[in-house]
């Protein structure tokens, strides 16, 4: 029997300083057993480069005895010598090349920021484990739904690397899922919400529906 479809979800952190951490570890370690999370990417914020370590630590730490693999953003040497699962680098070319050489294959080796589908098929042909569609930049500014949802269905119709597409808003989980996305990357509006745990429930049974339904559809 084939295994039945599924949309599992993928959790970003918000850019993290050493202040952060006595308030943040423990709702990071909660949301991890909140529900179905694949993967949860630690982000280091710019001014907190100094205390990396410490910080990447620190979530690996709380995040030990889970089933979520824990990459951290940019920094395969690190990664590496704090025990994390793996990476996740924005865009090609050097930055990816070298996380691969690095950590492959023992590691994961994401790739994001891809602007182009050139630059995704060019991600996906160099070992990429993994492609991210839809994340914001640094600037804040991410791409508008629909065209998330246009990447993602042409990825998932044609290639076998799996695909992560980022949720801006709760909301559109179920949209993503149901246009192919492996995984959904919730962020900022997951860590804004009321209660982190109810919307990883509620995100998890979205997406299941959804990629159950596209499922249905295509068969």
């Amino acid at each position: 029997m084939a295994d039945a479809p599924s949309c599992r979800l993928y959790l970003v952190t918000p850019p993290l300083a050493a202040r952060d951490l006595d308030r943040f570890a423990p709702r990071f370690a909660a949301a991890l057993k909140a529900g179905d999370v694949a993967s949860a990417l630690v982000r280091i914020a710019p001014e907190s480069t100094g205390d990396a370590k410490r910080i990447a630590e620190r979530l690996v730490e709380a995040a030990a005895g889970g089933d979520a693999a824990i990459l951290l953003e940019a920094d395969p040497r690190l990664a590496a010598r704090v025990g994390a699962d793996g990476v996740h680098v924005a865009g090609i070319g050097e930055a990816l090349d070298d996380a691969l050489a690095s950590l492959h294959p023992e590691r994961i080796v994401g790739a994001g920021g891809l602007r182009s589908r050139d630059d995704a098929m060019t991600a996906g042909e160099a070992g990429a484990d993994y492609l991210m569609f839809g994340e914001p930049r640094r600037d804040g500014w991410a791409p508008p739904l629909v065209e998330v949802v246009e990447r993602v269905s042409w990825w998932a119709e044609i290639f076998q690397t799996p695909c992560v597409a980022y949720a801006a808003q709760l909301n559109d989980v179920a949209t993503l899922a149901a246009a192919g996305a492996d995984f959904v990357a919730l962020g900022d509006a997951l860590w804004g919400a009321p209660s982190v745990e109810q919307a990883i429930v509620a995100a998890e049974v979205e997406a299941r529906r959804a990629a159950a339904a596209r499922a249905e559809a295509q068969a």
